[in-house]
């Protein structure tokens, strides 16, 4: 009998819920496990989802689960939140919450016998992805996040809008924290294969960078601020994340990614490229940054240093 691909979503909230749409509407899962406190919630999720099974490309079962009975999942993503704390458009401001809500559950998926791959969404991202990792003890590669994977699709997007190029032909990253201490590495930017610097000529290649970092960083707040919420990118690049995992694509993609020494940083999750397959993150792609970039980039880890403190005063 073929494996079934089962994939479990932690928080059925506005991102979870549209995570776990999505997995079924692109034929990721064959099974969907779906856990959250809130029990009605749960219930309403899962018989919304189930109605739209009909429409969907390949036949998904969505099951309602506690913690303890995620252990045969393949990949978990968690993303546990509380919306409304946004509201200061500071991401940090979760960590009292999320990191008490993460401390409780992690023990009972574990002692579930989970041995997969672990996607955080949860924010912090970098902070609570490090938390997960160290409650977990799973493998160096098997825990890690969303990161600045969805801060790069931003990034690419301002991009696309200024050169009117399509968002596949170009390559960008966002390194750091996903928060607002990240930074863009711009000597890594490329067209085809062609490094930015070899166009800005072309005056639809010269960019107002501040302007350009600043819209990245705060296009979530945009999103937010309209709709109380961020669904369609995040839930986009979780996912893409995940079929990274079950096919083992051997993807480049940005990802909080754990740090054994790259880009001078060690013991630590940061917003880096990274290859993503079935082991979760198995490289951290180290590029040549300028001395500037490379100084920006440790900034952002000790902000992030300084987060994983606050936190453990939180869990400990």
């Amino acid at each position: 009998m073929m494996k079934k691909r089962v994939i479990g979503v932690i928080g059925l909230g506005h991102v979870g819920a549209h995570v776990a749409f999505t997995l079924g509407v692109t034929g990721a899962a064959d099974i969907v496990k779906l856990c959250d406190v809130r029990e009605q919630k749960l219930i309403s999720e899962r018989q919304d989802l189930m109605d739209a099974v009909r429409f969907m490309p390949h036949r998904v079962n969505y099951v309602i689960a506690k913690y303890e009975e995620l252990g045969d999942c393949d990949i978990i993503i968690n993303a546990i939140g509380k919306i409304e704390l946004l509201v200061t458009h500071n991401r940090d401001t979760e960590m009292n919450f999320t990191v008490a809500q993460v401390a409780d559950f992690i023990p009972r998926v574990m002692a579930g016998g989970f041995q997969g791959i672990f996607i955080n969404i949860t924010n912090p991202c970098d902070v609570v992805t490090d938390l997960i990792a160290k409650l977990s003890g799973l493998p160096k590669g098997h825990v890690f996040g969303t990161g600045t994977g969805l801060d790069s699709s931003r990034l690419v997007s301002a991009i696309a809008q200024q050169t009117g190029l399509d968002h596949k032909s170009i390559t960008a990253y966002m390194m750091g924290e996903h928060g607002n201490a990240q930074m863009v590495p711009w000597s890594l930017i490329e067209f085809g294969g062609k490094p930015l610097s070899e166009l800005e000529k072309d005056p639809r290649f010269v960019f107002n960078k501040d302007e350009i970092k600043e819209r990245t960083i705060k296009a979530g707040w945009v999103t937010y601020v309209g709709k109380g919420c961020t669904e369609y990118g995040i839930c986009s690049t979780a996912v893409a994340l995940a079929n990274a995992v079950l096919h083992d694509e051997k993807r480049i993609m940005a990802a909080s990614c754990p740090l054994d020494g790259e880009y001078g940083e060690k013991g630590i999750f940061a917003g880096c490229p990274a290859v993503i397959g079935a082991a979760g993150v198995e490289q951290v792609m180290e590029y040549t940054l300028t001395a500037e970039e490379l100084a920006e980039f440790r900034k952002c880890c000790s902000t992030i240093r300084e987060n994983i403190k606050r936190a453990e005063a939180v869990w400990r």
